[in-house]
């Protein structure tokens, strides 16, 4: 449980880490960092629960682009700003890492297997991103619907 915790706290300070790197205004850290970490909690449950990379990281992509678009009108600040911060505890870093390593070494088959999972987990986390659209665009449709028929 102590060990579940140091993750969960890295996540959340390599999500406001990020942020700061990347210049995102102050008022805009602690939530990115919580959206960072509430993506990557999801993608850590899934995979606890099915295993696997392709549905862990669509769905922390999922999770991560609509709470993103819902912090934006909350805050009033674009949808990207928490987006991206959101996203670096699910980038593939360490496989691309091996990747490029094992293609130096002359090792093409590891590399080859490495390069599919950065390709995969990338794709996945794409994919949630386009569906997270999707249901904020149809989210917002039924709204304006509703905003008619008053």
């Amino acid at each position: 449980m102590t060990f579940f915790m140091i993750k969960c706290a890295c996540v959340y300070l390599s999500g406001i880490g990020f942020g700061l790197i990347v210049n995102l205004p102050h008022r805009a850290l602690n939530i990115a960092g919580i959206n960072a970490t509430i993506g990557w909690l999801v993608y850590y449950w899934i995979f606890t629960t099915w295993g696997g990379l392709g549905a862990p990281n669509f769905f922390g992509g999922l999770v991560i682009g609509i709470l993103s678009v819902m912090i934006a009108r909350w805050k009033k600040m674009p949808s990207i700003l928490f987006d991206v911060p959101g996203l670096v505890p699910l980038v593939p870093g360490g496989q691309a890492y091996n990747s490029i390593k094992n293609f130096a070494l002359g090792d093409y088959q590891t590399a080859f297997n490495y390069l599919s999972e950065v390709v995969w987990i990338a794709g996945s986390i794409a994919l949630g991103f386009i569906v997270a659209e999707l249901v904020n665009k149809i989210n917002q449709r039924i709204r304006r619907a509703q905003e008619k028929d008053e």
